[in-house]
């Protein structure tokens, strides 16, 4: 699996840089995510799959008006109607260059985000999708897609501080991509490790201690 994170933001780009700037399998890319060479794009979207501002919107008009009703169809079908924070799903574009859009959603509809977990949540989803998912007629994700293109989650209308986005897909890509995931002793570190997600990087060495 190779992962591309794609942003105009500068800094966002330079919290990539610092977070995940020397992983393995991660590229960071400057400029739109449409420019990126991949097999699949995400959209960090809703639970209901609409597409009407922002990022979605223009990934909605790049692929067409196709994408946005086969992945409706799929939310109503496999997941009962709500594709909740925390699960993703992948649908054909019927695009050249860019066969496929993983939606995961970051919100179940527009709020602001930066007291949450749901960057981390969402990125998880992506990852664990590709890597041990399938797709409706059982197809494993991973012999469809290698490369996937990933905007900067929640930044947008969740409004979501850069160091915060980065550092929360850092573990995600960490717990996932490079399988250092530990479930955790107990529930006491369970939730030191969730407000550890939250802290800025201030609050994370004052939390470690």
């Amino acid at each position: 699996m190779q992962i591309v994170l794609a942003a105009v933001d500068d800094d966002l780009v330079r919290a990539w840089e610092s977070t995940c700037g020397k992983m393995d399998s991660v590229k960071i890319h400057r400029g739109s995510i449409f420019d990126v060479k991949c097999d699949a794009i995400v959209s960090p979207g809703n639970s209901f799959g609409f597409m009407e501002g922002g990022l979605n919107l223009e990934i909605s008009e790049f692929f067409g008006g196709q994408v946005l009703e086969r992945l409706q169809k799929l939310i109503q079908t496999r997941h009962h109607g709500e594709l909740l924070v925390g699960l993703a799903e992948v649908v054909d574009t019927d695009h050249a260059k860019i066969p496929y859009l993983i939606a995961a959603p970051i919100m179940r509809v527009p709020t602001v985000l930066r007291e949450t977990v749901n960057v981390y949540l969402a990125t998880r989803a992506i990852l664990t999708l590709v890597k041990f998912g399938t797709v409706p007629d059982g197809t494993p994700v991973k012999h469809i897609i290698e490369t996937i293109a990933i905007p900067g989650m929640g930044t947008g209308n969740g409004k979501v501080p850069p160091h915060i986005c980065a550092n929360q897909m850092k573990v995600a890509l960490e717990n996932i991509l490079l399988s250092k995931y530990e479930f955790p002793q107990s529930l006491l570190h369970a939730q030191k490790d969730h407000h550890l997600l939250c802290a800025s990087e201030v609050e994370n060495l004052q939390l470690e201690k």
